[in-house]
């Protein structure tokens, strides 16, 4: 869908492009754009000149093919040149980010940003930008880096009603879980390997606690429901507390341990979940199988059935390659004077607390090995409406321990019996606590 724009420049000019960022992935696009000028050309209907590279720290060799005469450390004078048709802003974070893409779009420029962070945080403004001078917000790379999940949720998907978002969103995690599965390594090895491949930043906080991949559910959700949603409205849990424990006691039941961004709609279609947490998954399930570094992304809706989306989630080639098909497509729109889609928020759901959000747990606990041990745990779990799936004790004696799989129920009263459970005099421990996806109880 595209709409008629006031202004149109001439396709026999270049267009000319400001990139804000040239670490990894600005490299990368820079790469790609000289050496498929001709091809961008004949694609857009004019060229793509590369008009001025912004970085932090000026003076500093860049391996890139370019006239260091290019760089600047003046990132808002490049953003505010007269001649600047297109932005790409790969620098991250949320300052100064905001600021320069808002400038840009003030400045009439078209954006491309892979920044979710700050999509998560502040769309709204970013997108009242672009409405109010009629440019392109562009955002592709932002969410699963090669992977095309943003288009296809705003366009392909219009005319249809989604009603879940199931996906492993973050590369790092699902490289650390995945080699605590293979290898039965422990968290803290699997997190140095992924360190030393390059998977992990040397501060792997944003990855390991669910940072990111809470930005990109927000982002997701927000499109598929058409309700702005904030990162702060995703519950969120990192994988740090999973153990080896967690993950052998998944393997007993032939399941696997995933990092998961859920968005999916209310039973009743008023309002919306959106969480991000470590879940138990079937080994069958399609998701099982992503293995490394690798993400992907389930899309349920009414008439398309069950969609999936699947490739390298990160990466400085991956995202580039996002990243110029925007540039691509915010070049030819500014060629044929028109422009993309806006970003739709008409529904305006309620974002539903985590308490409120149906879900299972599979509970281990350490017991005493007597009468009357499981009548107390049942009792307990009925007293706040959860149902008990499967039950199965391991072990006697000192070693003994039983292992819940509940059904379905609101995941505040599966708190709450976990919490009841803690304090029961035949519960020695609550070993592990862990939810569980994809068992059919949807």
């Amino acid at each position: 869908m595209v709409e008629q724009s006031a202004e149109q420049p001439l396709p026999d000019r270049p267009l000319k492009v400001a990139l804000l960022g040239c670490g990894v992935v600005g490299s990368e696009v820079v790469r790609l754009l000289v050496e498929h000028q001709a091809d961008f050309a004949a694609r857009v209907g004019a060229p793509l000149e590369l008009a001025g590279i912004a970085v932090r720290r000026g003076g500093r060799h860049r391996d890139v093919p370019v006239d260091p005469a290019l760089f600047t450390t003046d990132a808002h004078a490049l953003v505010r040149r007269t001649d600047i048709d297109l932005v790409v802003e790969v620098i991250g974070g949320i300052e100064p980010a905001r600021s320069l893409i808002l400038a840009a779009l003030d400045n009439g420029a078209s954006v491309v940003t892979a920044n979710k962070a700050l999509l998560a945080e502040d769309g709204a403004t970013l997108f009242a930008a672009a409405e109010k001078r009629g440019a392109d917000l562009y955002y592709e790379a932002s969410v699963g880096g090669a992977i095309p999940l943003i288009r296809p949720l705003r366009e392909s998907l219009a005319g249809d009603r989604v009603r879940r978002v199931l996906g492993i969103v973050n590369g790092t995690t699902n490289f650390v879980l995945d080699r605590m599965d293979t290898e039965g390594t422990s968290f803290a090895e699997a997190l140095e390997e992924a360190q030393e491949l390059g998977y992990a930043e040397a501060d792997p906080t944003a990855d390991v606690e669910g940072f990111d991949a809470a930005a990109k559910a927000a982002i997701l959700a927000s499109l598929a429901f058409h309700t702005r949603v904030l990162a702060s409205d995703v519950h969120r849990e990192g994988i740090t507390q999973v153990s080896s424990v967690d993950v052998e006691s998944a393997r007993a039941m032939n399941c696997v341990v995933k990092l998961l961004a859920i968005a999916e709609l209310g039973t009743d279609g008023t309002g919306v979940g959106v969480r991000v947490h470590p879940a138990m998954i079937p080994r069958e399930h399609p998701l099982a199988s992503v293995r490394g570094a690798y993400n992907a992304v389930f899309v349920e809706s009414a008439a398309a059935g069950q969609l999936m989306f699947y490739g390298a989630g990160a990466g400085g080639a991956p995202t580039a390659s996002a990243v110029l098909g925007d540039l691509v497509t915010v070049a030819r729109n500014r060629v044929q004077g028109v422009r993309g889609a806006a970003a739709s928020t008409y529904a305006q759901l309620e974002v539903h607390p985590m308490g409120e959000t149906p879900t299972r747990y599979h509970i281990s606990l350490d017991v005493d090995d007597r009468a009357g041990v499981l009548a107390s745990v049942a009792n307990a779990f009925s007293r706040h409406g959860v149902s008990i799936q499967t039950v199965r004790q391991e072990g006697r004696g000192a070693d003994a321990q039983l292992v819940v799989v509940t059904h379905q129920a609101p995941d505040r009263a599966l708190t709450a019996t976990v919490e009841e459970l803690e304090d029961l005099d035949s519960v020695r421990d609550v070993t592990s606590v862990m939810r569980v996806e994809g068992l059919g109880d949807r």
